[in-house]
Formats: C-alpha cells, structure tokens, sequence
C-alpha cells in the first residue's frame, strides 16, 4: 500500500475516487422520503434534487458544459467532493459558530457555480489547471470579482471560494490548488469598503397601507364570495373537457352539430369562441361538450362553413351551467362563469388563498408552501361548549439543522401552532377543495390549470410572486369593470409585491395593538416580548434599523399619545396619584404632541432616542388601569438589563412607576361591578374569587381618591 493510500484509509474525511456511473449523490446523503432520480458522475447535467425534501426550493441543476473542457474533471471531483464529503472539524473551528460541515442543496449549486466563474476566469488566462491557480491569480481575481458586490456578498464568495481549496484537500486526486491568501491573512483587505452605516441588513419594506387595504379585500372576496362559483365553474369545465375528449364521430353527432351550431351562424349570433395566443377562434372543446360530437368533426365544420371567420367578428361567450351565488355590493359577480375563464379564476383563487395565509398568519414564504391539506383540524368543541381554536401544524425550514449541525432541507415541524383566525381558516379550506388530501395545499401539480409541466413539490416564489401580479391587474381590470375605482390596487411605492413582505406587514400592524407585543412572540415564535429586547434581530432586520425601528416609531408615536391624554385630563381638573405623578406630569409636559403628521424615515432614531429616556417615557396600560412612567431600576416587571420598556404584560401591585388618574379609578371600579355581575352567577368558588378581585380593585380606586393632587399641588 502506498503512503497516499495509506493516509486515505486512515483520513476518513479524504473520499474514494468516484467511478463514471457512480452516484452523484451517495445513498447516506438522501433522505428516505426523497423519490427523486439521482444523476451519475459521468452526465453532463447534474440534479440536486436527492438533497432537497424542501417543497418550496426548486429542483435545482448542475450544467457542465458551462465549465471549460479542460479543467471540467478537477471542478467535477471537487463538486463532487463537496456534495459527499465534510469539512474538516479543524478548519470549521476557525468560521465561527455558523459555519457547518455540509450546506444544503441550493447552496451547494451556488458555490459550484461561483468556482464554475472562477474556471472560466482561469480559462481565459490560459490556465488549465487548478494547480495553477497561485496567489498571485487568488489576489486578481478578488480585486475583479470582489469589488462588481456589496461587502457581505463579496465575504460570502470569499467562503465558497475557500471551500473550493478546503474540498480540494479531502478528493481522492488533490488538483493542488492554493490556498487563497485571505485565509491566512483575513479577509477585511480583500472586501469592497461598506457603502452604508447598516450594511447588512434586509431592505425588505412593510406593504403601503394603501396597497395592502384593497388587495386584502380582493383576496378575502375571492375566498368568501367566490371560491363556490369557480370551483364549481371548474369541476363543470373539467367535466364538458373529458365528455369532449370522449365523444365518438357518428352520423347522429354530426347532425346534432349542424343542428346546433349552423342556425347561429347564419342569424348573426355570436359563436362561442376563445383566445388562442391572442387569436380568436372557435371555442371547439365546448362546443364538442355540448353537442355530443368529437373534436374532429367540429373542425370540419368549422372549416367548411367558414365559421373561423365569424368567431374572429364575432366572438360569442362559453356560459357553464352552474349558478353564480358571490356577490359585489348585493348584485351577482357574473352573469355566468365562463368555460374560457374558469382555469383563470381558479389561478387567482389559489393566489388570493395564498395572499390571505402570507399576511393574516406571519408565516414565512417557505411556511405556507409546506403546508399540507389536513394541517388546520376543525377543534373538538371546549367543556363549555364554546368552540376551541383553529391551529394550524406546520413545518419551518429556516436554521433547521440535524443531529450534526448541518442545515435540514426536511426542515421539522414547528413545536408551537400557528393559531388560525377564521379568514385563514376559510383560505385553508378553498385550498382543500383544490388538492387532494394530505397533499400540499400549494401543490405545483394541481395548481396548473392551463398547462401542466410536471414540476414537483409547491409552487415556487417566483411563481407565486407573478401570480400576485396577475391578481393584482385582474383585480383592478374587474374594479374597475365593477365602478369599484375607491378598491383599484395602487402601485407600492417600495416596488413588486414580494412574498416576504407580507410578514413584515403584520408585524407593523400587530405591534401598535395593547398586547400586540405578546401576540407577536406567540404568534411568530420568536419576536421580541418587550419593545427593546432584541432577541430576533435577524428576523427584524431591515434598512433603518430593522423592524424595531417600525416598533419603535410606533411605540414612540402611543407613548406620546398616552402624554397628551394625561395633559388632557389633567387639564379638565383630574387628579393625580401614584409614586411616579410627578415624574409623569414633567414627561407629559415635555412630551410633543402627534395628531395626524406624517412620519418621515429619519424618525426611526429619533423614536430610539426618545424611548431610552429612562423614567420619563410613558406607556399606558388598559389592562392594569394605569400609567407606567418606565424606570428601569423601579420596575417590578423584571424588564430585560438595558430594556427601555415594562413588561406591560407582567404589571405588578406597589410598583414604582405607577400613576393613575380619576378617569383610571372610575375605570377600577366600573370593572369591579362588572366582576360582581359575574360573581352572582358563578359558582360558589369561583364567585368568591371574583368578589375578592373586585373588593381589591375598588380598595385600589380608594387609595388614589384618598392619595391624588392636583397637577398644581405635585408641579
């Protein structure tokens, strides 16, 4: 045995040789459920797909050919090295935490693709091996690759780059390629300057309020109003299509064909007709459907009467027989629903479904489109009788990773429910009816109503960000058709409406409502639960600070309202109690007052600013009946170290920073009569619970009545 050989059978991170019909995948790297077809060394065209059990990545291919011929079979060990083989944990140690022994698939083809760039880079300068890839080529490449991207993009390539040296070192036949210099000399020289203070960070943007509004509307009134006609005016399409595909050429189909079609042709009557790639033509399916003849003898007809020509002028409509029960304003959408736009509409039934999941849940893109009919069971009924909550089980794929730390494309199934209000649950439901069951609710292979391509797994975003758009013009086509023009859809002034921005739009909207916050982390799983507890900064991250700074604003815009509403009723001669009157009646003072301005961008630092002022921000809580005037050393609520904010959901008796009104102790005390309304009716127990409850809220009301001043008193 030879000292290679020898140290191959001891490195078990160095790869036998791969044979020309070998897999490109091996068996250990494929998951059980994954049916896709594996590629062999020898093809020219590399499949990923045995890696990705995502239902929402594409099924993504390595071209060969793009590679130069002569360096093709060192690329192709190294790939293959990739695909098959695990870094070295010695060279993970020095990529900090995230870096992982193996990527995933999509990755994967990106970082092969970024070394295909480097071959051709290579080819060009008459290099033929990797081996001749020196420092000197390392160094001009990065100054002509790096500098076309931004720093963050030009440090991922840095990566990938690296890897193609690191892989090199574990293939049965090292090409020796040499090690880039920005491994031993870190990789900061080598990266274009930062072109922002917040580099970075997703520029993803909230959807305009005016965009937003109408085209909820339209989603929701295609899942309320019409999902019972189009899927009805689709299963009767389906039906009139197989009867058409079916029917037999005789003498008596013929005749009936004549029958049928030749008295409106010669009285002038629009012929039924459809468009063929911008081409009017004889609607020759339905008419076979309805008529009983074959697909054949329709267009013998069609020809020797010359019918083509009077379809062209004329174009007649394709009514189904099924009724129309949606409605617009309390009249009928539709006269009918038409053969020719049934495959149309439910398109836009599955993407108004879609737009309803995406916004009214927070769910991620790839969250929804793994989701599966069956994931949103009706609940059994409560003790009471009440019915329960709708929630929904699904699976997440983002950070997933398995028992070793690489990344999951399966993903796993997420420990807490999405919880379904009923417009989400009705979605659910239409989507349903779309696909058979246990199937993915977005599945590629029965959302393909015009033409079937047989991708597998759900739509992709790119697919469904299109189908968005079509929504969006059909929607402002049928507006306007409808005297709708105050729920036409405006441009967003931040561009096309991607998949991701409906996330970050619930987000804006939820944070602003008492308890929005709590609803947040549940909801999201992982958002911050006080306002400045950054615990999902990856998450929140967008230009100007992420979503914090959208909560920030928001919380600094409430905050201000809760001073102005103190000034106000102090001003109309309420008194004020609690340890920290005087402190709030100093922010109040000092506070501006926000009534209906426009919020500029630069505002978001300002909100910053204004919520760290420690003892002097003052939050409102409905449901203690109080006035926090937060300072962190005086909270009860144990806020986070460096937090800006109480736990407003953790509001405790004799805190520090307590102020109330008289508006706050008539509050106190109309709610402990309400508490006694429900004690006469409760059970002994619980009634004695209540009664307690109420005493204490009334003994609190007394406390402020006995302890209050008049702002003149406390100034």
């Amino acid at each position: 045995m030879t000292a290679v050989g020898a140290a191959a059978e001891i490195d078990t991170y160095v790869l036998a040789m791969p044979a020309p019909d070998s897999p490109v995948v091996l068996p250990e790297w494929i998951s059980p459920g994954n049916t896709h077809p594996n590629s062999h060394y020898q093809d020219a065209i590399w499949s990923m797909a045995p890696l990705i059990d995502n239902p929402g990545t594409g099924l993504v291919k390595l071209h060969w050919k793009n590679c130069p011929e002569p360096l093709r079979d060192q690329m192709k060990l190294a790939a293959w090295t990739m695909i098959n083989g695990e870094l070295r944990p010695t060279y993970l140690q020095t990529r900090g935490v995230q870096a992982r022994s193996r990527s995933g698939g999509p990755e994967r083809l990106s970082t092969r693709l970024e070394w295909m760039r480097l071959a051709r880079w290579l080819h060009e300068r008459q290099i033929t091996s990797l081996g001749g890839c020196t420092e000197m080529e390392w160094r001009a490449y990065a100054r002509e690759r790096l500098h076309q991207v931004s720093r963050d993009t030009a440090a991922i390539i840095c990566v990938r780059l690296a890897n193609l040296w690191a892989f090199d070192q574990l293939s049965a036949r090292p090409s020796g390629i040499t090690r880039p210099p920005w491994e031993t000399e870190g990789v900061d020289d080598f990266l274009p300057a930062a072109r922002t203070a917040v580099g970075g960070e997703n520029t993803t943007e909230p959807l305009d309020p005016l965009v937003l509004g109408p085209l909820l509307v339209w989603a929701m009134r295609f899942v309320d109003e019409f999902a019972d006609d189009i899927l009805a005016a689709w299963a009767e399409r389906c039906r009139l299509a197989a009867l058409a595909a079916a029917n037999k050429a005789t003498r008596a189909s013929w005749a009936a064909l004549e029958e049928w079609l030749l008295p409106m042709a010669r009285a002038g009557t629009p012929l039924p007709a459809n468009s063929v790639k911008s081409e009017i033509r004889v609607a020759r399916t339905y008419i076979a459907a309805l008529t009983g003849a074959s697909h054949s003898q329709v267009s013998r007809v069609v020809d020797r009467y010359g019918l083509a020509e009077i379809a062209a002028a004329q174009p007649g409509p394709c009514p189904l027989r099924v009724s129309v029960t949606g409605r617009i304003n309390g009249e009928p959408w539709r006269e009918h629903m038409d053969f020719n736009e049934a495959a149309e509409l439910m398109r836009h039934l599955g993407t108004a479904a879609t737009i309803t999941l995406l916004y009214l849940t927070g769910m991620r893109p790839q969250e929804v489109q793994g989701l599966r009919a069956g994931c949103c069971p009706d609940p059994d009924p409560a003790v009471d009788g009440t019915e329960g909550r709708h929630l929904i089980h699904s699976h997440h794929y983002k950070n997933v990773t398995d028992d070793d730390g690489n990344h999951s494309s399966a993903g796993e199934v997420r420990q807490v429910p999405w919880d379904a209000i009923a417009p989400v649950v009705h979605a659910i439901r239409v989507l349903e009816r779309m696909v058979p069951d246990g199937e993915l609710l977005l599945s590629t292979a029965h959302h393909e109503f015009q033409a079937r391509h047989g991708h597998a797994g759900a739509l992709k975003k790119s697919t469904l960000t299109l189908r968005i758009e079509s929504f969006v013009d059909w929607a402002n086509r049928e507006a306007e058709v409808q005297g709708l023009s105050d729920q036409m859809i405006p441009e967003d002034p931040h561009g096309a409406i991607g998949l991701s921005r409906f996330r970050r739009s619930l987000a804006w909207h939820v944070a602003r409502r008492p308890g929005g916050l709590v609803a947040l982390a549940i909801q999201y799983g992982h958002m911050r639960t006080v306002l400045d507890a950054r615990t999902s900064s990856g998450y929140g991250a967008r230009s100007r600070r992420g979503i914090h700074a959208i909560l920030d604003v928001e919380t600094a815009l409430a905050a201000a309202d809760t001073a102005a509403r103190l000034r106000d009723r102090v001003a109309a001669g309420e008194k004020v109690s609690g340890p920290a009157a005087r402190r709030a009646l100093t922010a109040a003072a000092h506070t501006p007052r926000f009534e209906g301005r426009i919020v500029p961008r630069t505002f978001a630092r300002k909100a910053s600013a204004f919520l760290a002022r420690d003892g002097i921000v003052l939050y409102d809580n409905p449901d203690a009946l109080l006035i926090c005037a937060f300072k962190h050393d005086n909270a009860l609520c144990e806020p986070e170290p460096g937090a800006t904010a109480p736990r407003q959901y953790d509001c405790r008796p004799g805190c520090g920073n307590t102020v109330r009104t008289d508006t706050h102790a008539r509050l106190l005390r109309e709610r402990a009569d309400e508490l006694d309304q429900f004690a006469a009716h409760a059970p002994g127990p619980v009634s004695k619970r209540l009664r307690t409850n109420a005493d204490r809220l009334r003994e609190t009301a007394d406390t402020h009545d006995s302890t209050a001043h008049f702002a003149e008193a406390l100034t």
